[in-house]
């Protein structure tokens, strides 16, 4: 099997399950690919073959699926902060939409028994008051939300053209230990735990707190991801999401409770987007009746072992 964007968050949690005992893939061989000349990947304790893969090199994408065709691949690579994706909206675009149409035509021509799932992401669903089901109307407000949904029609077209069977996912926001920290929870696991160490001043800079959320926690989001390559259908859209809204503040005070600090909240215009949703909800109805999937790691669970997290990495070596 196959994980593209190996060295990245999400990437990390499922590449962690596949090898972990039990889970899911003991036996199997794990491929993972990484952006060369980006970021090494993180030594992980499983046994994974790691191979740097550029997706928009359409050439040394159809190589290596040639090379060595799966029979699972979990499409995790690509443009992920929406935020930054206004800045670089076409980059963002062909990442995420040329690099999918890459992989997928090699896989239909190397590979062509192979089973992919393709995430997305919640946040192509248009803003609205009531929590999004997969049926609800489309309209992405962000370049990043119109490059997935882009990425989920030509997923779907190859699914429908070719004998790779494609499922779509769509997760919504998640977060846990080893999320980058210009994600908006590391941000303020970060500067909670610098000014606990009293390393900071006690004054934490944030962006747009009202925004209202779906939050999971990233390892069940991959736990969800191998239920859905197990047993998902073909052709089928799935939410993977909580079903339930957090205010962006209700973080921050999370993370603030759990460290016993007390501090100042400065709203920094440069942590503002251009665009951003007053709220972002989905329903998983669909996921759990199709595989059983629920989410079983609580907020403040998930809270502690970020901020447990930042802790460690601020204090000295």
């Amino acid at each position: 099997m196959l994980v593209t964007g190996g060295a990245g968050f999400a990437a990390g949690h499922l590449l962690d399950l596949l090898t972990s005992p039990g889970g899911g893939a003991p036996a199997a061989r794990v491929l993972a690919w990484h952006r060369p000349g980006g970021h090494p990947p993180p030594p992980r304790a499983g046994a994974i073959e790691w191979t740097g893969v550029d997706l928009l090199d359409d050439a040394a994408v159809m190589r290596a699926i040639a090379a060595a065709p799966p029979d699972q691949v979990y499409h995790l690579a690509g443009a992920t902060h929406q935020g930054k994706s206004f800045a670089q909206p076409a980059d963002v675009l062909r990442v995420n939409a040329m690099g999918t149409d890459h992989l997928l035509r090699a896989l239909a021509r190397h590979a062509p028994s192979a089973r992919a799932l393709v995430t997305s992401t919640g946040f192509v669903y248009a803003p609205g008051e009531l929590a999004a089901s997969e049926d609800a109307p489309l309209k992405p407000a962000s370049p990043y939300a119109l490059s997935k949904l882009v990425q989920e029609l030509i997923a779907q077209h190859a699914g429908a053209t070719t004998s790779v069977e494609v499922i779509v996912c769509r997760p919504f926001n998640h977060l846990g230990p080893g999320q980058n920290a210009d994600f908006f929870a590391p941000n303020f696991a970060r500067q909670v735990a610098a000014i606990a160490r009293g390393t900071a001043p006690p004054v934490l800079k944030v962006g747009n707190l009202t925004a209202r959320r779906d939050l999971t926690d990233v390892r069940d989001v991959v736990r969800a991801y191998t239920m859905l390559m197990a047993a998902g259908r073909p052709g089928d859209v799935y939410n993977v999401c909580s079903g339930e809204a957090h205010a962006v503040r209700d973080v921050l005070d999370g993370l603030i409770a759990l460290s016993g600090i007390h501090v100042d909240v400065e709203v920094s215009p440069e942590l503002l987007r251009p665009v951003d949703q007053p709220l972002l909800l989905g329903t998983r109805d669909r996921i759990q009746a199709a595989v059983g999937w629920t989410p079983a790691i609580p907020l403040e669970g998930t809270l502690r072992d970020l901020l447990a997290e930042w802790n460690a990495k601020s204090r000295p070596a």
